[in-house]
């Protein structure tokens, strides 16, 4: 019986297969072919199917006779339930399901007109099946879709593609125009929002719309439950299937799109498909509080249809909700021609028929089957019965909510809610009306309500609540009333009865169903998140790490779990207040972890934490909005980038914070780099908020009570007051002072130290120390907001600030006072003079001393100081004038002073300081005197011992130790001039050799040598030391006198100088990088003699603390000692160290670093001091290695990427290891792993592809990355793969044959050329090759595949046919077997590497390399010539074209000129491209013919240049050998040698292209005078760019090569040569190009702004150009007016008057003439800077008027006009209707003329 069920069942099967695959999707053609209700009661059965129903009835009673079972029913008729809102109960579904099938009569109630028993069901998420039709209420409206509230609590959303065909056609336009200019695509991860498609301004919250069922899927990612999805489409199309325009009757509800919108209306989109049917919607149809500017094209509303025109092409449509809803009025359905006018969202009138405890059974005009639910009945919600509202028999009048395509018999869903009903958004509620406030707002999502009370039990469903809002219940399904499962539910009995008040929590509302969706499971309530709306921004929450996100870096991120279906991420610099090496093993999935709520996007439900104890356990301020945040609070932030400037500190949510550098430290800091880092978290302060703009400037520095007190004392502090203060800081050109008392910063100047030359100030400047007290400082400016003074100690501004004459302000100025100030600014007028307080005046020109005038700037400079008279005072303006003229008298120079004689007569002394010696005889060895000091030097004192007598005090003579000097760096600071010391005479200095000679050599004027030390002062006994004196590992104060690279020289004593080697200065490296800063001249220091060499004169010293160890030497040094060393030799595989003179090793390249990738020597430099550690030693050879590994020489603690091998201990097989090439040898490789370490690398292992040439893919030290193979410690070998299937664990094998299938994708190379076709390669392949023939090719006719190919080039194929017998494959190449699916089938390297290639498939052309025309491109300094090919883009090069990076773009913005092609708009678009086409242009424009590029220009495709292109010198040279003439390659070979600072090598390579490039290829040389221009423009002189400049204009044409050269001077700056070779050029050759005219004034008028010069060229260029050029020169000046900023718009008018009183009948003149006028009228009306915009208007129309009125104009000529004219109207949207009727009047008067000319 079994087998007869099953083999019965079968074709049963199959039919309702293929009828609901017919309702699905033939229905609508069906219903449109078969009428529903067909007159006089006919059949709408075909005889087969009433045969074929006959058959199937016969068999069914066979069947049930011959089992005695009932014959198996409609699928349809027994669907269960499933667990949504409303179902069925459970017990009552059995029961339904058990119950005995009892006869019914005909017409009973319950029953369809076919017999069928109609039962009541609820929507479900089963019942939901595609092609179902559902009324539904947005609720939620997202960045890329609509969500759409449902009956019974089911939610569908809405894409932004399933809207309407107009909103897909704008994403498709947006879509092309963000790939056009490089934006990432539509719904990719970039976090812009699409322009101009905000979903808000189309829906709005509460609208109802008609959806059509797309599918109806789950999600179960995360190996977790599927989440159900209802994907829905609203768009017309769909969402009115199966009406037909025939069907559309007044007060149907039909779904629309807005078309277009026009003054009075919307023109609506029905989707009927090819149809004329168009909707129109009155402006007065939209309903209250919509106002029709605001509709958007491709908006979708749900429409009533308020009326149809008289040929029913035209429907009436409203939107207004409250004339739909308003059935009093009788808008609903009462008879339709076809049961299809019943779709959801009409309203119609039901009958009852049954009312059943799940429902209302009814009918719609007496056919039609109705069912209701028990919560669209109306009555759930209240707590009343269905008996007592309903009754069988009563007419009521409810909307329809949805449609069961699968239910059997035919049924729609209905909904008496008065809300639906009505079409409001939400139910009466007293609360929510009275106050404006939406049931989610009234009761938000997560409430928890404390005291839910039940008031009506659905047994087997669940429970109705009052939450607390009048009009709106709660409910709880049975599945959400418990933890556990709740067996039955009473209305009396149990803990859920009527009356009982519970604990519950709302997790949702229900638009539709008008009911809030709450849970009583203690679970849910207790749950501290249920949404992203609860997790607040700043917020402290506990999560567990769920995944870790894993890139090629490492960690790159962490996912938590905060909640159920609540996660976030924590990006990698939140990981940890430091920097993590290994996050791995701190984070653990399934670990638990407190974070902190950095961001929250709900839009797109996106969490970011931190984890970082500093954020999350602060107790600091949360910064998360700008409008909470006031100048001086403090929080902490994170820096998340790092520029020269500053950082960007990132809070909470969108604040960041912008930290100046000035704001970083209270200290100088250079860069900022070297103090902070990226993730640092640091604490700031806000200094300025700007809440509009959403800026805001922080600050490190700490606001204490100080900062107070300075602010305070800044405020009290007056312009003009003396104040004392403390260097701090000096800089190249001013001084930081701290000012006493108060602490707060002053900056002074060099140039305010005196009122001298520049040169005295330096000296004066040189004299100050930091350290050092300055008093006597008069404060001329502050700065309150920067806490700042500016003072000044010029002597001037102190006397007038002492005699109370110094300008504090404007109220100080007196006429004809002379006053003292400094000079600002000098100009080409005059001179700004500044004074105290930003007081400031003007010193002309004409008032400066005679002769001043024609000094350079005047003979001023800046800060300079200067001395006028008040020559006028402007009160108004606050401004006043000087003068220097008259000077009445000049002060003379002191003439009391007189000036010694140099020389001293006869040896008598005149003053002497000691008062006692009266002759210089008296200055003998060993003398006691007094000596004044006139000058201090880092390495003496220059004193005077009598008028005339000079004296010498070297710094080794004044002190006697280390512990009396106060300033070690600058021992002789605390000496002043003019103070008097007690010296003792040593002897002569003899200035030739810097040392002094007993007294016996005394020449003309001596110099004495003295000295000052208290030790030689007390003694009489003098012991000077010499060379002899110096005994080996003595001590000595050695002062330094000189630095070198390697060495510091040191004095010991004026006669003894020694040298101390970098090494040996100090024991501290880090002060030995730089030596002339750690070690100044002068300074002094304690070193200990090691060695003496009295014959060569020569002592060495040391300073270093451990130099009283013997020498080091091989014997002394022990492996793994940390010593300094020098850098001696630097190379590509190793650096030289030396330790000692004796001693030196090297470093190799696996010693350099611990990260083997950052192992790079040239990092190191000549000279540079190196901490190095000892590795290994080699007595015997005297050979040490040396290593630089940070955890050797610094911390062994220190991460170590690639670690020491030493030996094969240390390797074990599977190992995974780098190391860098050895030898290269014909059976493999041999790579370095350590310094005795080497493994070796069969040619078999090297790759898993075959390599042809593999000896070209490896050199020597190139690092390469092994896994471990074998190790054989017997023989001291070992053995390593490269292959990436041994590293690699997600390595993808190569294809081999078996992996190619017929209509594969592939790409490869061209592996041989023959006469029948080409041989490919497929790229990443076990080296599978196939046959291209030369039929497969190309579309058209047979290529010749030798002139089409060549080896190497590479190729994208599709697979045709694969011979597996043979291992044959056959490829095509014609561009007809790609589409863009097919690029979808390759991987993305693939794709990538056909790209270049694709363009050539089918075509007999060759082109140059992409990739090397971008490396030739590549040239800065250098621009790229016009064109690389002269037959191919000289052309496009002609239209304003300019090269970049080797591709012409005609749409690139030009800055200034473009050397490249000649054009001088300054921005703007030549006068061709301005001036608009008319008609008889059009017309005569022909298309320019395509010349094809000549087949010489070719590349040799040889290796990898296809791909890389020319890299070295080499490359270059190879390719120039089969291209000679190719100027690409030659500017491309000069870059190279710009890149490398070769300038000289590139002029001659330039000039051996000139000799090499054939004669006739003349535009390939020009390419390369251009460059050869630039290249000397760049980096020669003027006098080698005016060679170069003759030069070319001798080879080329003399115009094209001014015209190069004029743009390379304004594209460098150089306007002034570019004006000066303008006037030259337009004096030589304006008689031969208007173009160049135009471009001058281009020139003046946009670049210069000098309008008065542009206008004079046009009467010269009339004057100089042929006659039949003056219309288009004329035109294009007057257009230049239009467009140019500086331009004048009535000149530009006045030149098209005079054109058109000469020309008046040239249509094409007033074409450009309205244009101009039409877009100048524009761009006022969008600045909005005039007023009289109808004024521009009128003088538009009054153009257009005064062309209608001509009557020779042909009708063609005047059709093209009026629709300009009805084109612009349209667009300013005036007198529309008068251009209608100038139209037809003129048509008119012109038919009339041509029938009188006829007659």
């Amino acid at each position: 019986m079994t087998s007869t069920k099953k083999r019965k069942s079968a074709p049963s099967e199959k039919d309702r297969a293929g009828k609901k695959q017919k309702l699905s999707e033939s229905t609508p053609v069906a219903r449109k072919e078969e009428p529903a209700f067909p007159r006089g009661g006919a059949s709408v059965l075909t005889p087969l199917e009433q045969k074929q129903i006959q058959i199937q009835a016969k068999n069914d009673v066979l069947f049930e006779q011959s089992t005695g079972k009932k014959a198996p029913q409609n699928e349809y008729e027994n669907d269960e339930n499933d667990s949504d809102l409303l179902n069925q109960p459970d017990d009552t579904a059995v029961k339904a399901k058990r119950r005995p099938r009892t006869k019914r009569k005909p017409g009973h109630a319950g029953q369809s007109s076919g017999g069928k028993r109609v039962r009541v069901e609820g929507l479900s998420y089963k019942r939901l099946v595609p092609g179902s039709l559902v009324l539904g209420q947005i609720s939620q409206i997202n960045q890329y879709d609509v969500a759409l509230s449902l009956p019974n609590n089911l939610t569908g959303y809405v894409p932004i593609t399933s809207v309407s065909d107009q909103l897909s056609k704008k994403l498709e336009r947006l879509a092309e125009q963000d790939v056009d200019d490089g934006y990432t695509e539509l719904g990719g991860d970039d976090d812009s929002q699409i322009t101009g498609l905000d979903l808000n301004s189309y829906f709005a919250v509460g609208q109802y719309l008609r959806a059509f069922v797309v599918a109806t899927e789950k999600d179960t990612a995360n190996g977790t439950k599927g989440r159900r999805h209802i994907e829905l489409s609203i768009n017309p199309r769909q969402a009115n299937t199966g009406l037909q325009p025939s069907d559309i009757i007044v007060d149907t509800m039909i779904q629309a799109s807005v078309r277009s919108v026009e003054d009075h209306g919307l023109v609506m989109e029905l989707g009927m498909g090819e149809d004329p049917v168009r909707g129109f919607m009155s402006s007065r149809e939209l309903g209250p509080n919509v106002d029709l500017p605001q509709i958007r094209e491709g908006a979708v509303y749900l429409c009533l249809v308020t009326g149809l025109s008289s040929n029913g092409n035209v429907v009436k449509l409203s939107a207004d909700t409250f004339k739909a809803g308003n059935l009093k009025k009788g808008h609903f359905l009462t008879n339709a021609p076809n049961i299809d006018c019943f779709l959801p969202g009409t309203a119609v009138e039901c009958l009852v028929s049954e009312v059943t405890s799940s429902g209302i059974i009814g009918k719609a005009m007496g056919i039609l089957d109705l069912t209701a639910d028990l919560i669209h009945s109306g009555t759930a919600a209240i707590g009343t019965g269905l008996e007592s509202r309903f009754a069988a028999g009563d007419k009521v009048k409810g909307r329809v909510i949805c449609s069961f395509p699968d239910a059997e018999p035919r049924k729609l869903g209905i909904s008496f809610l008065e809300h639906v009903v009505s079409l409001h958004s939400c139910p009466s509620s007293p609360k929510s009306e009275s106050k404006n406030i939406s049931p989610t707002a009234a009761l938000r999502f997560s409430t928890i309500i404390p005291e839910a009370k039940v008031v009506k039990v659905e047994p087997g469903v669940g429970l109705f609540l009052d939450v607390g809002v009048r009009g709106i219940r709660g409910y709880a399904h049975i599945s959400r009333i418990a933890d556990g499962k709740i067996e039955t539910l009473a209305q009396d009995t149990g803990s859920y009865k009527v009356g009982t008040i519970h604990k519950a929590r709302v997790i949702g509302y229900n638009y539709m169903d008008g009911l809030y969706i709450v849970s009583m499971e203690p679970k849910i309530i207790a749950q501290p998140f249920l949404s992203i709306d609860d997790v607040q921004v700043g917020q402290t929450v506990k999560g567990t790490i769920q995944k870790l996100l894993i890139n090629e870096n490492g960690i790159s991120g962490i996912i938590i779990t905060i909640a159920d279906g609540i996660t976030g991420l924590v990006p990698e610099i939140h990981f940890s207040d430091i920097h993590l090496q290994h996050p791995e093993k701190k984070f653990k999935e399934g670990a638990s972890v407190t974070a902190r709520v950095l961001s929250k996007i709900p839009a797109k439900r996106q969490l970011r934490f931190t984890l970082k104890k500093a954020l999350v356990n602060s107790d600091d301020a949360i910064w998360k909005s700008y409008d909470t945040i006031r100048p001086g609070d403090e929080a902490p932030g994170t820096i998340i980038n790092i520029t020269p400037s500053g950082a960007v500190v990132q809070f909470y949510g969108p604040v960041r914070g912008f930290l100046p550098v000035s704001e970083m430290s209270e200290s100088f800091i250079d860069d900022p780099k070297k103090h902070f880092r990226v993730g640092q978290v640091v604490k700031v302060r806000a200094v300025s908020v700007d809440t509009a703009e959403k800026r805001m400037i922080v600050s490190c520095k700490t606001l204490s009570v100080s900062n107070t007190a300075q602010q305070e004392h800044l405020q009290s502090l007056a312009i003009g007051a003396f104040v004392t203060g403390k260097v701090s800081e000096k800089t190249n050109d001013e001084i930081i002072l701290e000012l006493e008392g108060s602490g707060l910063k002053g900056v002074l100047p060099f140039e305010h130290l005196s009122d001298g030359s520049a040169q005295k100030s330096s000296a004066a400047a040189k004299r100050i120390r930091v350290g050092q007290d300055m008093k006597d400082l008069i404060v001329l400016n502050k700065s309150e907001g920067k806490r700042l003074l500016q003072v000044s100690s010029k002597p001037s501004l102190l006397n007038a600030a002492r005699a109370g004459k110094l300008i504090k302000g404007f109220e100080d100025i007196q006429e004809s006072a002379e006053v003292d100030g400094y000079v600002n600014n000098v100009t080409l007028t005059g001179v700004f003079v500044h004074f105290a307080g930003g007081t400031s005046a003007l010193l002309l020109k004409t008032q400066l001393p005679k002769g001043a005038s024609s000094l350079p700037d005047f003979g001023m400079r800046r800060n300079q100081s200067i001395s006028a008279r008040v020559l006028s005072i402007d009160h108004a303006r606050q401004r006043f004038l000087l003068t220097m003229k008259p000077i009445d008298s000049i002060k003379p120079a002191d003439a009391g002073q007189k000036v010694a004689s140099a020389g001293v007569t006869e040896g008598i002394l005149v003053d002497p300081v000691d008062g006692a010696s009266t002759n210089i005889d008296d200055f003998s060895v060993g003398k006691l005197t007094k000596a004044r000091i006139n000058s201090v030097k880092e390495t003496q004192l220059n004193a005077q011992l009598a008028n005339g007598v000079q004296g010498r005090i070297d710094v080794s003579e004044v002190f006697d130790d280390l512990a009396d000097m106060k300033d070690r760096k600058n021992p002789l600071k605390c000496f002043r001039p003019k103070q008097v010391l007690a010296v003792r005479v040593l002897g002569i200095h003899d200035s030739r050799n810097h040392r002094f000679l007993p007294i016996s050599h005394r020449g003309k004027a001596p110099v004495f040598e003295l000295t000052a030390k208290p030790r030689d002062l007390k003694s009489t006994d003098l012991d000077i030391l010499t060379v002899e004196k110096v005994q080996l590992d003595s001590v000595h104060v050695a002062f330094v006198n000189n630095v070198s690279e390697d060495s510091v020289w040191v004095n010991l004593s004026p006669n003894v100088r020694g040298r101390i080697k970098a090494l040996e200065l100090s024991d501290d490296i880090s002060v030995l990088k730089d030596l002339t800063k750690n070690f100044p001249i002068g300074s002094a220091l304690k070193a200990k003699v090691v060695n003496v060499d009295i014959a060569n004169n020569r002592l060495d010293l040391s300073a270093r603390s451990t130099s009283s160890q013997k020498p080091m030497t091989f014997s002394k040094l022990s492996t793994g000692a940390v010593l300094p060393g020098r850098v001696t030799k630097v190379s590509e595989r190793q650096v030289m160290v030396q330790l000692n003179d004796t001693l030196s090793g090297s470093v190799n390249l696996i010693d350099l670093a611990d990260d083997y990738s950052e192992a790079n020597p040239t990092v190191y430099e000549k000279n540079q001091i190196i901490r190095v550690c000892v590795t290994h030693i080699d007595p015997p050879n005297k050979r040490l290695s040396l290593s630089t590994r940070p955890s050797k020489v610094l911390s062994s603690s220190l991460p170590v990427n690639d670690r020491e091998v030493t030996g094969l201990s240390d390797l074990a097989v599977n190992d995974i290891l780098q190391g860098f090439v050895k030898n290269v040898a014909s059976s493999g490789i041999f790579v370095t792993l350590g310094n005795h370490v080497t493994a070796f690398v069969r040619v078999s292992d090297l790759s898993d592809l075959y390599l042809k040439d593999w000896k070209s893919h490896f050199e020597i030290d190139q690092l390469v990355k092994g896994k471990v193979i074998e190790v054989d410690t017997a023989l001291n070998h070992v053995q390593m793969s490269l292959k990436k299937s041994h590293i690699d664990s997600t390595y993808k094998p190569p294809l081999t044959f078996n992996d190619m299938t017929v209509g594969q994708i592939v790409a490869g190379k061209i592996r041989k050329v023959e006469d029948f076709g080409v041989f490919i390669v497929v790229d990443d392949s076990a080296n599978v090759s196939g046959l291209c023939h030369r039929t497969q090719m190309a579309d058209g006719k047979a290529p010749d595949p030798q002139k089409l190919y060549n080896e190497g080039d590479v190729v994208k194929a599709k697979v045709l046919k694969v011979d597996r017998e043979k291992r044959r494959i056959s490829f095509g190449l014609k561009a007809s077997f790609f589409t863009s699916e097919d690029d979808s089938d390759m991987d993305e390297n693939s794709r990538h590497r056909s790209a270049s290639v694709s363009r050539e498939v089918g075509e007999n052309k060759d082109t140059l390399a992409i990739d090397a025309e971008e490396k030739s491109s590549d040239w800065e300094g250098i621009d790229e010539p016009q064109g690389g090919d002269s037959d191919t883009h000289m052309d496009d090069a002609e239209d304003g074209g300019v090269y970049i990076n080797g591709n012409l773009t005609d749409s690139l913005p030009q800055s200034g000129l473009s050397a490249g092609g000649f054009d001088w708009t300054g921005g703007l678009a030549s006068p061709k491209d301005q001036e608009p086409q008319s008609e008889s242009d059009t017309q005569a424009a022909a298309p320019k013919k395509k010349k094809k590029r000549k087949p010489e220009i070719q590349i040799d495709r040889t290796g990898d240049l296809d791909a890389h292109g020319p890299q070295s010198i080499a490359d270059f040279e190879r390719l120039l050998l089969g291209q000679p003439n190719s100027s690409v390659l030659w500017l491309g070979y000069m870059a190279l040698q710009l890149q490398l600072s070769e300038i000289d090598r590139a002029r001659d390579i330039a000039e051996r292209a000139l000799r090499t490039i054939h004669i006739r290829e003349q535009d390939e040389k020009l390419n390369v005078w251009v460059a050869l221009l630039n290249l000397e423009n760049t980096y020669g002189t003027e006098a080698s760019v005016d060679a170069i400049f003759k030069r070319a204009c001798q080879h080329c044409d003399s115009l094209d090569i001014h015209e190069r050269l004029i743009s390379i001077y304004i594209q460098s700056g150089q306007n002034e040569k570019a004006d000066v070779l303008i006037t030259a050029t337009l004096s030589k050759h304006g008689s031969a190009s208007p173009s160049l005219w135009l471009n001058a004034a281009t020139f003046y008028l946009t670049t210069l702004s000098a309008p008065v010069r542009a206008h004079a060229l046009l009467p010269r260029a009339l004057q100089s150009l042929p006659p039949h050029t003056h219309v288009d020169v004329t035109r294009s000046f007057a257009l230049l007016e239009y467009s140019s900023p500086h331009g004048d718009a009535e000149r530009g008018r006045t030149l098209f008057e005079n054109l058109l009183s000469t020309f008046p009948k040239k249509l094409d003149l007033w074409t450009v003439y309205v244009d101009a006028e039409v877009k100048k009228t524009a761009v006022e009306e969008e600045e909005e800077n005039h007023n009289d915009n109808n004024n521009n208007r009128e003088r538009v129309r009054g153009l257009f008027l005064r062309v209608s009125r001509g009557k020779k104009w042909k009708a063609k000529q005047m059709r093209f006009w009026f629709k300009k004219w009805m084109q612009w109207e349209e667009g300013v949207g005036e007198e529309k209707e008068k251009v209608e009727r100038l139209a037809e009047e003129w048509m008119r008067r012109k038919a009339e003329e041509e029938q009188g000319k006829d007659l």
